[in-house]
Formats: C-alpha cells, sequence, structure tokens
C-alpha cells in the first residue's frame, strides 16, 4: 500500500470527525471509505482542496507540478486577503507536456524550484502534486527532499493528486502536510499566555480583520492562522500556542486533533458569525487559556467578562433604541 493510499484511508476514519462519531464501526467504515461516483468530485478535486487550504499563505510559493490547466483553474479561486506579502497571488506551475508524461517530470520540477528560490527568494516553496505526474510515478518527496538539501530552504511536498478523492479530502491533506513538514520546525521569537491558533480561518475577503481587533483588545495574541493571512513562519512555530479555536472542522479537524494529541493544545469548534457566537467563542478562549494558566484565572476572568459585556451591551442597547423605540 502506497503512503498516499494510507494517508486516504486515515483520513476517512478521522476520529475527530462529529459524524464519524456519531456512526457505529460498520457504518463509518460504509460511509467514509467508499468509492466517489462519476461527478462526484464536480465541485473540486483533492488537489483543489489542498490548494485552497494551504494558498492563503501569502509569503511562500505555491508550486503546481502537472498540466497548466491545473494551476488556472484553482488559481485564486478563494479571494482571499492579505496584509502583507502578495507572494500567493503569483500562479507557478511546471507545466507538464506530452514529452514529460513519457521522459518524467521530476528535473524539470526541480529546476522550477530552483528558479522559483532565485528570482522569488520565499521563505518556502510548496509542490502540489497532481494527476498527470502522480499517474507516471513522479516522486515529489524525493525531489522536494533534494531540493531542500541543495537550496537550504524548506520546500514542502503537498502530495493531494486530484483522482485522491473529493474537495474535502484534499483540505485534510493539505493540513496533514504542516503536520508533517511544517508544524513544529521553528520557534516564535517570544511567547505569551494568551497566544492561540485559529484553525479553517481563511481571510475570505478579510474577515479575520474584523475579529483580530477584538482579540486585540483582550489581549489574545493570535499566534498563527491556519491559513487566512499566514506567514510561514507563524505556522512553523503554531505548536506553542496555549489554545486553539477550530472554525471549519469539516476542512482540518486532523490538524487540530494531531495538535491536541502531540502538543497538548487543547481546541474547541466555534464561529465568529452574529452576536451570540462570537461572544460564545471569545468566552470559551479565554475559558482554554485560563485552564491552562490556573494562577491568572481570577484575576483573567472579570476582564474577560467585562471586555466582552461592554461592547455587546451598547451594540444591543443603540439597536433598541433605533429599532424598537418605547
Amino acid at each position: 500500500m502506497s503512503a498516499l493510499t494510507k494517508k486516504v484511508a486515515e483520513l476517512m476514519h478521522e476520529p475527530g470527525c462529529a459524524k464519524n462519531q456519531a456512526k457505529s464501526e460498520k457504518e463509518r467504515k460504509k460511509g467514509c471509505g467508499k468509492q466517489l461516483t462519476p461527478g462526484a468530485a464536480a465541485g473540486g478535486c483533492a488537489f483543489d482542496g489542498a490548494k485552497i487550504a494551504l494558498q492563503p499563505i501569502v509569503d511562500v510559493a505555491h508550486l503546481v507540478h502537472g498540466p497548466i490547466a491545473c494551476e488556472g483553474n484553482s488559481w485564486d479561486s478563494r479571494h482571499v486577503f492579505s496584509s502583507g506579502p502578495s507572494t500567493y497571488r503569483t500562479g507557478f506551475t511546471t507545466d507538464l507536456g506530452e514529452l514529460d508524461v513519457i521522459y518524467g517530470g521530476e528535473k524539470r520540477l526541480f529546476r522550477a524550484i530552483r528558479e522559483i528560490i532565485e528570482k522569488v527568494d520565499p521563505p518556502a516553496v510548496f509542490v502540489y502534486q497532481t494527476c498527470v505526474p502522480a499517474m507516471i510515478g513522479d516522486d515529489i518527496d524525493a525531489v522536494c527532499k533534494a531540493a531542500r538539501e541543495k537550496f537550504g530552504k524548506p520546500v514542502i511536498p503537498v502530495n493531494a493528486p486530484g483522482f485522491a478523492g473529493s474537495k474535502n479530502l484534499g483540505n485534510k491533506l493539505g493540513g496533514e502536510a504542516l503536520l508533517e513538514h511544517v508544524i513544529g520546525t521553528e520557534e516564535p521569537e517570544f511567547t505569551t499566555p494568551c497566544d492561540i491558533n485559529l484553525i479553517g480561518e481563511y481571510n475570505v475577503v478579510g474577515e479575520l480583520w474584523q475579529v483580530k481587533p477584538l482579540l486585540d483588545e483582550l489581549g489574545i495574541r493570535i499566534l498563527a492562522t491556519i491559513s487566512g493571512d499566514a506567514r510561514y513562519h507563524d505556522i512553523a512555530c503554531a505548536h506553542r500556542a496555549r489554545a486553539a479555536m477550530m472554525l471549519c472542522s469539516q476542512a482540518l479537524i486532523n490538524v487540530a486533533r494531531k495538535m491536541e494529541e502531540h502538543y497538548g493544545i487543547p481546541y474547541f469548534e466555534g464561529s465568529f458569525y452574529g452576536i451570540a457566537d462570537m461572544s460564545d467563542a471569545l468566552r470559551n478562549i479565554a475559558r482554554l487559556l485560563v485552564e491552562r494558566a490556573p494562577m491568572s484565572g481570577s484575576s483573567t476572568a472579570p476582564k474577560v467578562s467585562s471586555a466582552l459585556d461592554r461592547p455587546f451591551r451598547a451594540a444591543i442597547s443603540g439597536f433598541i433604541d433605533r429599532f424598537l423605540p418605547s
């Protein structure tokens, strides 16, 4: 059994998935491991899922190893915004042709990585496997390892060819690439007792920027977002967070669960949409941080409660005065 096949089988039975937890062992295997029907992946293949999950990492180069149409179909499909670097907005591809199918595309991939490093010099290069090179047997793991040793930069293989499965499976395969090759490889300049990770947040049309001021006001620092408006260094340091919030469990629940297992980072699933969900999310973040720092609980909890209540009470009062006059 190939490494990809093993990884797909593992992700099909993700224990952190709420749907899996509600099934019997027999139904769990039947429901998640069944083959796709023709056309079932029309909304996006595994490669597309991995690409949109990781492309919001804004300072790295995203190199698609395959025909140029694969990059064209996935480029900028999410409309994610960046507060700084724009490297992620450049489409890089090896543009495989018929001769590459015959002779193999590994040398072409290595040259592409070298050209990106020489001309763009990103902190890392993410290399995405697609259907054609996977079927002809191109070993992107070996090429990425050779390039990493040659150029002294992280070159991350994302082994998620389209035929592996659905877009959702591709999201999880992208998360696995981060767990295996990125998270835990660097250390932050400093840490605080209020460092958190946001997992499954993509900063679509800048939505993250509406939430960050509230966290800043509470003294909560976002150590890493996976992966909206993210920097490579921040994700590499994500293992030092004190707590995590899962915003899209359908996509990256495997990342949250494994980070809890490997690094002891507790997480909860929440949402930033609406006053009630926002309030619950901020309170849950505070609860996890206080649980991990009991000595500060007596002073932190009242501050969090007060900071949460003030803006919401003011907003609700204004709404009542404006729309529900006495």
